[in-house]
């Protein structure tokens, strides 16, 4: 069976993008192959986009699906506009909710847009983590050693860990523990970071189900939320990760925005026979 996909990338963060009606199970089942870098296309997973309900699943590469990307939700932005004509202001419904986006600026095949990500969660029950409340840090040992971490939610989960050397060799080493501790019944993903100003912040990342990654937008969003609950960053910050930058608005609401760029890479028509 032959299938399309067209490939995308935010800030280096990349994802295929099928359309659906597709043999999704069929697609789902061999993404580990096919979003293996050196057997495959290569990819961070997979964006599920059903054109007619305005609807996004995302898939990480071990086949898992996810609650929510903000890459990958402003990747599917960029898609519902080159490949369907979309307009300015538009809703992409994930599984939870009803995401917002305003194209901000088009240059080709590169979309600039901003999301609402909605309002981060302190309550360790949304991640979930085993813990009571919403505590403001938790301790958490490891092979690699003890870290303190806060524990946000917007839409997924997140341990942002503090007082960490903000490098690609410590969230190497910490993040697998992490992401598969037993606080974590539904693992999690895993952010270091270090706070440079009160408007910018730098940001390493692990990310549950598709390891280290260059850049998240919800991995972003949690880092400013975690900063701006510790009064360390101001309701503007930009984070600064090893793809690019986002910057993270706090709305009046609470909501947070990002506004970041996503680009579209190829097309590729895939036998899924050639991946058996």
């Amino acid at each position: 069976m032959r299938i399309d996909l067209i490939k995308y990338q935010a800030l280096g963060n990349d994802y295929l993008v099928v359309d659906l009606p597709a043999a999704l199970d069929e697609l789902v089942e061999l993404l580990p192959l096919i979003c293996d870098r050196n057997r495959g296309l290569g990819s961070d997973g997979l964006l599920a986009f059903d054109p007619q309900e305005m609807s996004v699943r995302i898939f990480n590469p071990d086949g898992t699906e996810a609650q929510k990307s903000g890459n990958g939700l402003r990747i599917t932005a960029a898609h519902a506009v080159l490949e369907h004509g979309a307009g300015n202001e538009f809703e992409l419904r994930t599984a939870d909710r009803a995401n917002h986006v305003r194209v901000l600026a088009r240059n080709g095949a590169e979309i600039l847009s901003a999301l609402d990500i909605g309002r981060p969660s302190f309550r360790a029950a949304d991640l979930p983590a085993n813990f009571e409340g919403e505590p403001d840090r938790v301790n958490l040992d490891t092979p690699a050693g003890r870290v303190k971490a806060m524990l946000v939610s917007v839409g997924n989960p997140h341990c942002v860990v503090f007082d960490e050397p903000a490098t690609k060799a410590r969230c190497l080493e910490l993040g697998p523990y992490l992401e598969n501790h037993t606080a974590f019944p539904e693992r999690t993903n895993v952010q270091l970071f270090e706070v440079v100003d009160r408007t910018r912040a730098r940001a390493e990342i692990w990310e549950r189900g598709a390891g280290y990654t260059l850049a998240s937008g919800t991995s972003a969003s949690a880092v400013a939320a975690a900063c701006m609950r510790a009064g360390l960053v101001d309701d503007r910050v930009t984070i600064q990760m090893p793809g690019g930058d986002l910057e993270i608005h706090r709305a009046s609401s609470g909501n947070l925005i990002q506004s970041g760029p996503a680009r579209r890479v190829y097309r590729a028509r895939v036998d899924l026979a050639d991946f058996r």
